[in-house]
């Protein structure tokens, strides 16, 4: 696997040239997507040769911006009720909160759902409806890709989790937006 931005550049122009960082479609994508989804979810775990179907609450919120160039948000999650998979399977946080903000074609998070570490996703757009986020971090390269769909009432998103080179974890997300 190929470690992407390990060292954390994140100094790639200067912060006074809004042309650099402002990516309106990323923006635009983005904004799309805040409100409160509710997450059906297939797990695939490749060591356990087990797979595990469970309902996660996510929030998408988007922050006040410290800089008018970036656009900030906050994710925060929790199971739906009770399950047996966050005991048999401790490196999924079962409730959590991720702070990130857009830099360039770059998420910049505050941590990474399976460790608290801080990185980069790289982002690419596939088409004004779906993106593809590449992470490194500790021994884990991870693949998302997420698509809107019907009026972006509905996300599904498909995620590879490789460990030292290896396919780990495969998960399916069916996600509906809720009006509150």
């Amino acid at each position: 696997m190929v470690v992407i931005n390990q060292k954390n550049n994140l100094n790639f122009g200067e912060n006074d040239t809004p042309e650099i960082y402002l990516n309106s479609n990323l923006k635009r994508w983005f904004s799309r997507n805040i409100g409160f989804w509710k997450s059906n979810r297939t797990y695939f775990l490749d060591q356990l040769q087990k797979t595990y179907t469970l309902c996660m609450n996510i929030d998408i919120q988007a922050l006040e911006n410290k800089s008018e160039w970036e656009s900030h948000y906050k994710f925060t999650w929790y199971p739906d009720k009770k399950y047996d998979f966050f005991k048999e399977n401790p490196q999924y946080k079962e409730r959590g909160e991720m702070q990130a903000f857009l830099r360039g074609h770059q998420l910049v998070r505050g941590n990474f759902y399976l460790s608290d570490v801080e990185g980069i996703s790289n982002i690419r757009q596939v088409d004004e409806h779906e993106m593809i986020f590449e992470s490194s971090y500790e021994d884990w390269y991870i693949l998302e890709h997420t698509r809107l769909i019907d009026s972006d009432n509905y996300r599904y998103r498909v995620i590879y989790s490789w460990n030292n080179n290896k396919l780990k974890i495969v998960e399916n997300h069916h996600e509906i937006k809720i009006i509150k």
